[in-house]
């Protein structure tokens, strides 16, 4: 069936993107790869030539463009390169910090971190879980207390991509040990602020390129013009922004599947054994054919979702139902891919090997797999 969901504008734009990602991203993903760390001059060549950051107001260098369907193509092409590191660092930025930064702050600091973030300048980062607050976080434990015309922080943050690189981390801290929900709060943290340090570097399974932290706050002194959005209010922020993080994840994992799954057909249909391609066993058919089924049918869901989250109606709940049914999914799909390469599908030199492992933390990250059912089946029986 036709899509019917892009376009010219928006094909002409992939064409864009199309040969920003060959020219800029192909050649270099294997020395970022080996490296543990993306040549961050990349991002200011991408945001040049509109890769992200489109939504950025035309006053602050941006081009005020909101229409989430650019941002399906940038991780569809992403997706066709196989460049998942990159991908993240570009998702960080356009669909975590970024609206952040365009909802919740003062025309002051606006005019102080867009222009870099349009420029792809600043890089930004989000600091939410410690080593014992993941999903749950009311398990902060990172404190805020106010001294004068600065808060003084406190605490440890981890898994915080991008924490090496970033020159702006939005850190959610307590900062009313008994406000209960209203009892949080979100502060801006910039490079070389005094008592920011960041900790070692992560290895991580997959997405070797994209740099992944563990960072610090020993008194940490942040300007009192650095509390982002309402004091009291940060869990609420920080839920109020989930449906674009989970819609993002939901993107990234249908784009990630349909990739990856064009390739091994092409691949089913090249590789002999037993004097006949395997396309040609029944079984491969049937792994084929139920897998471009449940694609196309969750890409329904996510081209609904995109258009939804425009008209701004996407719910949170919609947004966790597509979250945990596309990326996992996308970890089926995946792992029936790599069954059909046999061997070869365990080499990182082919993309299938290399999606598998890079791919594997998005039933994680945005929310457990666990937590977004969880939250389904709440608003379902309230």
């Amino acid at each position: 069936m036709d899509r019917n969901f892009y376009t010219a504008d928006h094909e002409a734009y992939r064409e864009t993107v199309r040969e920003f990602l060959q020219r800029e991203v192909v050649p270099n993903q294997d020395h970022w790869d080996r490296e543990h760390m993306i040549d961050r001059s990349v991002f200011a060549r991408a945001a040049k030539n509109g890769i992200y950051g489109l939504q950025i107001g035309e006053e602050y260098g941006g081009s005020g463009e909101s229409d989430y369907r650019y941002r399906m193509i940038v991780c569809e092409e992403v997706a066709r390169i196989n460049a998942l590191s990159f991908g993240l660092t570009v998702a960080l930025q356009d669909d975590l910090v970024l609206h952040y930064l365009l909802d919740l702050t003062t025309e002051e600091q606006r005019q102080r971190w867009l222009p870099g973030f349009a420029a792809g300048e600043v890089i930004g980062a989000l600091a939410m879980t410690e080593p014992g607050a993941g999903s749950d976080l009311r398990g902060i434990r990172t404190s805020a207390r106010r001294d004068g015309d600065s808060w003084i922080l406190n605490g440890q943050k981890t898994f915080i991509s991008s924490g090496i690189m970033a020159d702006l981390v939005v850190v959610a801290a307590r900062t009313d040990p008994d406000g209960g929900s209203r009892g949080y709060s979100l502060f801006v943290v910039e490079r070389d602020m005094p008592g920011f340090v960041r900790g070692r570097q992560l290895e991580k399974m997959g997405l070797p390129g994209q740099d992944t932290a563990e960072l610090f706050f020993e008194d940490c002194r942040v300007p009192a013009a650095n509390l982002l959005g309402t004091e009291g209010y940060g869990l609420q922020h920080l839920m109020s922004h989930l449906p674009r993080e989970r819609l993002g994840v939901s993107a990234t994992a249908i784009a990630t599947a349909r990739a990856i799954f064009e390739q091994t057909r092409e691949y089913c249909k090249q590789r002999q054994a037993f004097g006949q391609s395997i396309a040609d066993f029944q079984h491969t058919r049937f792994e084929l054919a139920e897998m471009s089924t449940e694609i196309d049918i969750a890409e329904t869901y996510v081209d609904r979702s995109v258009l939804a989250y425009n008209a701004g109606t996407l719910s949170p709940t919609d947004a966790a139902k597509g979250k945990w049914f596309v990326s996992e999914l996308q970890k089926r799909v995946l792992d029936r891919c790599l069954q059909l390469h046999g061997g070869y599908g365990y080499m990182m030199e082919y993309p299938v090997a290399r999606a598998y492992v890079d791919t594997r933390i998005q039933t994680i990250y945005g929310g457990t797999t666990e937590i977004m059912k969880d939250l389904i089946g709440r608003e379902l029986i309230r």
